[in-house]
């Protein structure tokens, strides 16, 4: 891909973290390959990245580390 499909800014490849959610369950994927618009951000991901992401969240793969996301509950809160 050269251009984004939204914005028409130029495409680079760059290694990136990534939040996965699976179910009920997120994984931080971290030095993942892919491409990113260098104009609005929008990341894409390659065809043989997504079978890996769902294969390792799939198979539960041993996971290097965990870590603790603090939860903020906004269904009760008025924003403006």
């Amino acid at each position: 891909m050269k251009t984004c499909p939204f914005c028409k800014g130029k495409i680079e490849i760059r290694k990136i973290s990534h939040m996965h959610k699976w179910s009920n369950e997120f994984y931080l994927f971290e030095n993942i390959q892919a491409e990113v618009c260098r104009q609005c951000g929008e990341t894409f991901f390659f065809p043989e990245t997504l079978k890996l992401i769902d294969r390792y969240v799939m198979e539960k793969k041993t996971t290097q580390k965990t870590i603790c996301i603090p939860v903020i509950e906004m269904s009760n809160k008025v924003v403006v």
